[in-house]
């Protein structure tokens, strides 16, 4: 007979036996949330009062930043709770909720990235087409899409990851609860979550790579072709932010899934710098690489704050 039990909560091991670098644990995580969520803030504060930045690129740049809000405030405030109070013990309802709000924004921001690769394209690829194909509308409707869709894909991820059954510990070896660290708990496992699961990364991770991808050749060949230098260097300038955010995604995202399973340090570590360090990288790659932003992030005091409601239609980004 299989030894399946019925858990009713989880315990975090990670930092639970640390004693003398509590202190100093603590603090690091604690800066590291309020750095993330004022950059961020920031970053979505100006773009909505500046009218300069009413554009496309900029509104996915703003729910770019949306996201890595979202990413240490799942993540990090429980994380602060335990090293503070001592208790690393989380319910199974906190448990899977926490599961289901990082799926939500880990699959929201796939999509976006993918679709900040295609408004690049457009706009250098096809910028006569530009005003009609990311329209305001459009935009719009893309971006509630976007939420739309990864809240419902992680409302059947986690449906299906309920079906598995814990029995072979309720210990996870994590700063939080993740996908992977939760099946190391179950004995048996729900073929409808693997099957979901290695769906999810063909639609979601393998495609849109493999199209971001190729929508860079031909953006990076439309630019060699550029006879004006400074045009060349231009166009080059509103892709090399991007470029950089999403091979740090895509970097981290691949390293955790390498790492071996009996290495959990390192998984630890890199669990770290996806839900933590990078929600503060990504804001300063797009403030220090984009003059308009720089611009406006300096300037704002100075300018008469005006309301998204009072922008002009959506422009090509120059």
């Amino acid at each position: 007979m299989k030894n399946e039990t019925s858990v009713k909560y989880f315990y975090i091991s990670a930092f639970s036996r640390e004693t003398r670098g509590k202190p100093f644990i603590t603090a690091f995580f604690f800066l590291i949330y309020v750095v993330g969520v004022l950059i961020n803030s920031s970053i979505i504060t100006v773009i909505c009062l500046e009218v300069q930045l009413h554009k496309p690129m900029y509104l996915f740049i703003c729910n770019l930043s949306i996201v890595d809000i979202f990413y240490t405030s799942v993540t990090v405030p429980k994380l602060l709770h335990m090293l503070l109070s001592g208790n690393h013990i989380v319910s199974f309802l906190q448990c899977y909720t926490q599961l289901y709000f990082f799926s939500s924004v880990a699959t929201a921001e796939e999509i976006l990235l993918f679709i900040m690769a295609y408004d690049r394209y457009v706009a250098i690829c096809n910028p006569l087409h530009y005003k009609r194909i990311l329209s305001r509308r459009n935009c719009s409707l893309m971006t509630c899409g976007i939420w739309a869709a990864a809240f419902f894909n992680s409302f059947l991820y986690v449906t299906t990851a309920l079906y598995m059954s814990s029995c072979h510990s309720n210990i996870i070896h994590q700063f939080f609860c993740d996908a992977k660290s939760l099946t190391k708990t179950t004995c048996t496992s729900s073929l409808l979550f693997f099957v979901l699961t290695g769906i999810e990364i063909l639609i979601l991770a393998f495609i849109p790579m493999m199209c971001t991808l190729i929508s860079y050749i031909k953006i990076f060949s439309v630019i060699y072709r550029m006879k004006s230098g400074e045009k060349r260097t231009k166009a080059f300038s509103t892709c090399s932010s991007h470029i950089t955010v999403m091979s740090i995604y895509y970097g981290t995202c691949l390293a955790g899934y390498l790492v071996p399973p009996y290495s959990e340090v390192l998984d630890s570590v890199i669990n770290i710098v996806y839900t933590s360090i990078t929600p503060i990288i990504n804001p300063i790659i797009y403030s220090l690489q984009n003059s308009n932003v720089q611009s406006a992030l300096l300037s704002r005091e100075k300018k008469e704050e005006e309301p998204w409601g009072a922008a002009q239609s959506f422009e090509e980004p120059q």
